[in-house]
């Protein structure tokens, strides 16, 4: 599968890695927005997410990579991605399969514990 991406000329040899090797890739629900989960990606997670049209990372705590979905059938299937604007950061946009869940706490997104700014002592 071939993943197309919406703006043009950019490239993966552009992307840049920091010193680990590493870089942010959010996932983020192709269809309403949702902001699902943020994980690392290296060079090889990312060219095997491009090939499989889905989401590969690099977990840094089993120093391995790790095919979203393998063990717990809620594979994010890749829609579309792009870098920021200085190459630093991806952004995917990815439907989610199995029961819909991206979250190992079994939540929908990993982003589900808000603090609202407007209550904090000042």
């Amino acid at each position: 599968m071939v993943i197309k991406r919406k703006r043009t000329g950019a490239g993966v040899k552009k992307i840049n890695f920091n010193s680990h090797g590493l870089i942010p890739a959010i996932a983020q629900h192709a269809t309403d927005g949702t902001v699902l989960m943020m994980a690392w990606m290296n060079e090889e997670a990312l060219k095997l997410t491009l090939e499989k049209g889905e989401m590969v990372f690099w977990s840094r705590s089993r120093e391995e990579l790790w095919h979203k979905g393998a063990t717990s059938g809620n594979y994010l299937k890749v829609e579309s991605w792009s870098p920021d604007c200085d190459f630093d950061c991806l952004l995917f946009k990815v439907l989610p399969q199995g029961n819909g869940v991206a979250c190992h706490t079994g939540a929908k997104s990993c982003f589900f514990d808000w603090e609202n700014v407007s209550t904090a002592k000042k």
